[in-house]
């Protein structure tokens, strides 16, 4: 099998090449492959088995008030990975978000449920999503995730551990639930999804269980050796954005039994493992 990776040098794509060290593995940074070129692809994808498209335009806030580019890159670029995908006989595996959904759930999302983004960034997931499916949905597998943590990129942790050093007590967000996720975990998970042949489709690539950001800094506090009790709860209007973000981001897994695979294991376990090797010490 012949990998193709795109976004390559993003947290997560740092990751899913380190998983597939020993491999046939082509990785691409934005500067070495522009995913909105058509033909640019086209040039790059024959002699391929697999493309990992982790490329993304992440910058929630921005995408506001440049959805144009956003749309451009997360909607038009999968398109393009699509159809090429589709003309060579390609798998593509799709990562994509919670964004999708609106976030007033009480129960975990599945797999199944339409989408119905509130912000700009989550329009163009949703529509980066549509067109996979209708271009190569045949051969193609959409791994949603959230809250992602890892090594190679500024994150949650590594900002709660810089302030950490900096002040006394930390205001977090206590109305926002989700499921933090370790890179490092969701790269195996990608794999192990490809390896086993697993049916196409949607999966869910967050942690077990789930938290707010209070919670999730707590918890990274007392990971660090430091006081949890540092980190005092506060709601979303404290912290007011041009986006608004989801109050629920919980995602459900059935995907993964239906498939025979684990779900990720719990987001405490990962990210106590994470921590404890230093994954996310501030730079």
């Amino acid at each position: 099998m012949k990998y193709l990776i795109t976004g390559a040098r993003g947290m997560l794509g740092h990751d899913i090449i380190s998983v597939l060290a020993g491999r046939d593995v082509t990785p691409f940074d934005r500067a070495e492959l522009d995913i909105t070129d058509l033909d640019a692809v086209r040039t790059v994808v024959p002699g391929h088995d697999v493309i990992i498209n982790v490329a993304a335009y992440t910058k929630v806030d921005d995408a506001e008030t440049d959805e144009d580019l956003a749309g451009l890159i997360n909607a038009t670029g999968a398109a393009n990975l699509a159809r090429v995908a589709a003309e060579n006989g390609a798998i593509l595996l799709q990562v994509s978000t919670d964004y999708v959904f609106d976030g007033t759930a009480t129960t975990p999302y599945q797999e199944s449920t339409p989408r119905n983004p509130v912000s700009a960034y989550g329009r163009t997931k949703a529509e980066g999503e549509r067109l996979v499916q209708e271009l190569n949905g045949d051969r193609s597998y959409i791994v949603r995730t959230a809250w992602l943590y890892g090594q190679h990129g500024p994150n949650f942790p590594k900002t709660m551990l810089k302030l950490a050093a900096q002040r006394d007590e930390l205001s977090v967000v206590d109305d926002q639930v989700g499921q933090p996720t370790w890179t490092m975990d969701l790269a195996r998970q990608i794999v192990a999804l490809l390896d086993a042949d697993a049916p196409f489709g949607i999966y869910h690539g967050t942690s077990s269980g789930q938290t707010s950001w209070f919670g999730f800094a707590q918890a990274v506090f007392a990971n660090a050796g430091l006081d949890p009790k540092r980190v005092k709860p506060t709601d979303s209007a404290a912290f007011v954005r041009p986006a608004p973000r989801p109050a629920y981001s919980v995602l459900g897994h059935a995907g993964w039994a239906a498939a025979g695979l684990q779900p990720l294991r719990d987001w405490d376990e990962a990210l106590a493992e994470a921590q404890g090797k230093g994954v996310v010490e501030p730079e």
